[in-house]
């Protein structure tokens, strides 16, 4: 689609924007709206398909989509975002709904994004539809621990897979790659709930190393502080190399894509990876990790805990109930302790990794209900 913003020079520029809708033969479709200056309609293709997957690997009753618009929001003001977002709603309020497709927030959109495309789209249809949009604030219908979702459903799943190789998370060192928001609060989690030693963590500027553990609450203050990790007292300076080749029980990557690759897969020397970020691992770094015996949690698995959350706030807004923190917190646990074992004994049974018998349960699901509605 093409639609008309106008700029705050009084300008009226055009902007193209994408929204993708993969399959929904298991509900509704889901999938978050980013705003990039190099976004492209196979990026959109791509992760719209990569969103089915992920919803049917949680067991979520959703289909996939994604949307995207090309632009650059660093160098927009708010009032231009805003206009950006209310256009773009304007332009494909006819194919979303909530029980059509339900868009959130991605790269350079956030809460008030969704807040925006939200009144936007009731204003069209002339009535409040809070079902239409997850990612809002919590004053228009958002849902509680959506913040810390995506790291907490993590977290879940180092548990789980803790307990299955046998390590003790209280005397586990853990290295995070990337100190945004999903590695900060990784750190935060797997340290307070699990116990873990947080010995390393990095972001663009450089990374910290400290044998005797970080404080991660320490870290994201001095981060805020400074604008990075360096520097946090006490730390030796690290290169994103070592952080990733580091001898750690868990290595968590939370930030860049093909970060893992063929040429440094051999020196990692973690037990575990826990994929917060999407993509990290390479495909021929999976085969290198695998026949080293290093357990791996595939992204569309470990990083799954903010798409349920989403569905967690849809359903409390069609629904008009709202939940507590703490039964946000169970209901997530729940979820992601079920999809983790799901998935295991298929690992185990067909000597695969995770990331391929996810995929196997995931296209399983999708493939019945498929059948299930005579999709031939």
């Amino acid at each position: 689609m093409h639609f008309p913003v106008r700029m705050d020079n009084g300008e009226l520029r055009l902007f193209k924007g994408f929204r993708v809708q993969y399959n929904d033969a298991r509900g509704p479709m889901k999938g978050g709206i980013r705003y990039h200056p190099q976004e492209t309609i196979d990026t959109v293709r791509a992760l719209a398909s990569w969103m089915t997957w992920k919803c049917a690997m949680v067991d979520l009753p959703y289909g996939g989509a994604k949307g995207g618009v090309i632009c650059d929001p660093r160098t927009m003001s708010q009032g231009e975002l805003e206009r950006l977002s209310r256009g773009y709603i304007q332009a494909v309020w006819k194919f979303l709904g909530p029980e059509i497709d339900i868009p959130a927030p991605d790269v350079y959109t956030n809460s008030q994004t969704m807040a925006w495309m939200m009144d936007e789209y009731s204003k069209i249809k002339g009535f409040p539809s809070p079902g239409v949009i997850t990612g809002k604030p919590l004053s228009i219908g958002g849902s509680q621990g959506r913040n810390d979702a995506t790291a907490r459903g993590g977290v879940y799943c180092v548990r789980e897979a803790a307990k299955h190789l046998g390590i003790d998370l209280a005397t586990a060192t853990v290295a995070i790659q990337g100190y945004g928001n999903v590695g900060s609060f990784g750190a935060i989690l797997l340290k307070e709930l699990m116990g873990c030693k947080i010995v390393a963590v990095n972001d663009t500027r450089g990374g910290i190393y400290n044998s005797r553990g970080l404080d991660p609450r320490a870290v994201l203050e001095h981060k805020a502080r400074t604008g990075s990790v360096v520097g946090f007292p006490g730390t030796r300076a690290i290169t994103g190399e070592e952080l990733l080749e580091m001898e750690v029980d868990i290595l968590v990557p939370s930030a860049l894509e093909n970060v893992i690759t063929q040429e440094n897969a051999s020196r990692i020397r973690a037990k575990v990876i826990a994929e917060l970020a999407n993509g990290p691992t390479t495909p021929e770094a999976d085969d290198i990790l695998f026949d080293k015996g290093v357990f791996i949690i595939p992204d569309f698995l470990c990083n799954a805990g903010g798409v349920t959350v989403s569905y967690f706030e849809w359903v409390q807004n069609i629904s008009g109930l709202y939940w507590e923190l703490e039964e946000v917190h169970q209901r997530l646990d729940r979820k992601m302790t079920k999809a983790f074992h799901d998935v295991l004994p298929v690992s185990v049974e067909h000597r695969v990794d995770m990331r391929n018998a996810a995929y196997m349960v995931s296209l399983r699901r999708v493939a019945e209900a498929m059948k299930a509605r005579g999709w031939y």
